[in-house]
């Protein structure tokens, strides 16, 4: 019976032994799990300001490239207006000279256009397009075909496949 109770006894001091271990593992565990929770949020938070840090950095290259954009077309434009400072400065000249500095200057103008990739739009003859055109008057002509431009008041621009202004354009029905 003494070796039973010795037993027994030993039995509970292993138990309050392993009772004491687990309670000794368990504030362990939960210290780790915080650590890790702590270095999550961390890493969240880090994310979060990188990624403020990108959408605000693309936003100023955004509006970088259209400052620089337009200035670069602004820039090419620019020879055309001096050369008709020229043009209005020069006193004594003949009509036709001035009229063939005006044209060189315009065949200028369009080489600059033609460069930045602006295409004109808008012949008689051409088919009209609602797309592309605005009709402004009608006219009853049986010599042109139906929905063909009979007239061009003002021709229309495009970039690739975006119009910078519809051809304004007398249509035959």
């Amino acid at each position: 019976m003494a070796k039973d109770k010795k037993t027994e006894n030993e039995e509970i001091k292993e138990e309050v032994k392993a009772e004491k271990a687990a309670a000794e593992e368990a504030p362990s565990k939960e210290a780790e799990l915080e650590k890790e929770l702590a270095a999550a949020k961390e890493a969240h938070i880090r994310t979060l300001a990188e990624y403020d840090n990108y959408r605000k950095r693309t936003a100023k290259e955004k509006e970088s490239i259209y400052g620089d954009a337009k200035a670069d077309c602004m820039k090419s434009l620019l020879g055309v207006l001096d050369n008709f400072d020229r043009a209005l400065s020069v006193d004594n000249s003949d009509f036709e000279s001035y009229k063939k500095g005006v044209e060189m200057i315009y065949t200028n103008l369009c080489e600059i256009l033609k460069n930045l990739g602006v295409e004109a739009f808008g012949e008689v003859g051409e088919q009209f397009d609602p797309n592309f055109h605005n009709g402004v008057m009608h006219v009853e002509d049986e010599a042109l075909g139906e929905n063909t431009i009979a007239d061009v008041f003002s021709k229309g621009y495009k970039i690739g496949d975006r119009v910078l202004r519809p051809a304004m354009v007398k249509v035959a029905n």
